[in-house]
């Protein structure tokens, strides 16, 4: 376990662009014997079961028969799944299912949460780190980003925030370039981030779609947009903030089902859930379903590629 975990923080620590923190491992008696505890700055974020003498068989969406074993959910992505014997591992695999053992349920937990709370690993240390290792090929690049240009307090809140979308900032040249190059209040941290996006379109493009040229996502009608362009311009004057949006409770939960309904189908299509907005919705509207449709991408027009094509799957809005 403890291997698979050290592994888990080299490969994060590669994808992210900065060092994870060390994982410690050690008993606790108030849990249950077969039980552990995933702690995130002294917090507890998850907590689950495993069976270390046998092998969990995850449901991946479609199996062809059933195996007989203890029922439970895969702890890390919430799949149904079921603890079978080891001697039983090569019938579930042919039956469909994703055999894993106890270490490497964990070792998955473990990385998905990680991924998950990636902004909260990075802090002012680890971004005085990756500003070094900038300077060492770029000085004048990274004396132009810090402190010419912004402080390392607003460096690092661009790159929680890019972080906290699943977007890596291990590209820290582009990253540098774009903010050195950004017309942008420098105080104004979410355009500043924006910014980036757009610099880094095709890596975050490329980890949603992979390598695909026809990218199908999901539209607003043009009404709704218009209408939640309106309403962010008002919960601005309201708020001071653009980066939440305030709708009316019935209207926010009508979208909210109507993405959720297609995220889904693009999911049953065997595609990634994209949505697909103006600029100056991306951020709100990603903020809108971040804690509740987890699968769901939220791009903006200036963020794809212009070498990618688009195909429309889903246009929401003639109900709300």
């Amino acid at each position: 376990l403890l291997n698979r975990i050290k592994g888990v923080r080299r490969k994060l620590s590669q994808e992210f662009g900065f060092l994870v923190p060390a994982v410690h491992i050690r008993d606790n008696l108030d849990l249950l014997p077969n039980a552990y505890r995933i702690m995130l700055m002294g917090v507890a974020v998850a907590e689950a079961e495993i069976e270390p003498d046998k092998e969990l068989a995850i449901n991946p969406g479609q199996v062809f028969g059933q195996i007989d074993g203890l029922k439970t959910i895969d702890p890390a992505f919430g799949l149904e799944a079921i603890w079978i014997a080891q001697d039983k591992k090569d019938q579930a695999q042919t039956l469909g299912y994703t055999v894993v053992d106890a270490s490497t349920v964990v070792a998955t937990h473990m990385n998905q949460l990680l991924q998950k709370h990636a902004d909260e690993l990075i802090g002012h240390e680890e971004v005085q780190k990756m500003l070094d290792r900038l300077a060492k090929s770029s000085p004048k690049l990274a004396e132009e980003l810090v402190p010419n240009t912004l402080n390392l307090g607003q460096l690092l809140t661009v790159l929680q925030n890019l972080l906290s979308e699943g977007v890596p900032v291990r590209d820290m040249r582009s990253i540098a370039e774009a903010l050195a190059n950004a017309n942008v209040d420098s105080q104004d941290t979410a355009a500043l981030t924006s910014v980036v996006r757009k610099a880094l379109r095709r890596l975050i493009v490329q980890n949603i779609y992979g390598n695909q040229d026809d990218l199908s996502v999901i539209t607003l009608e043009p009404s709704l947009e218009q209408l939640l362009l309106k309403t962010v311009q008002q919960t601005q004057q309201q708020t001071g903030s653009s980066e939440n949006i305030i709708l009316e409770p019935n209207m926010a939960e009508k979208l909210q089902k109507s993405l959720q309904e297609a995220a889904q189908q693009q999911e049953m299509n065997g595609q990634p859930a994209v949505l697909l907005v103006s600029a100056m919705l991306r951020l709100v509207l990603s903020n809108f379903i971040r804690n509740t449709i987890e699968n769901l991408h939220v791009l903006s027009y200036q963020e794809i590629p212009d070498n990618k094509q688009i195909t429309i799957a889903a246009t929401i809005g003639g109900e709300m």
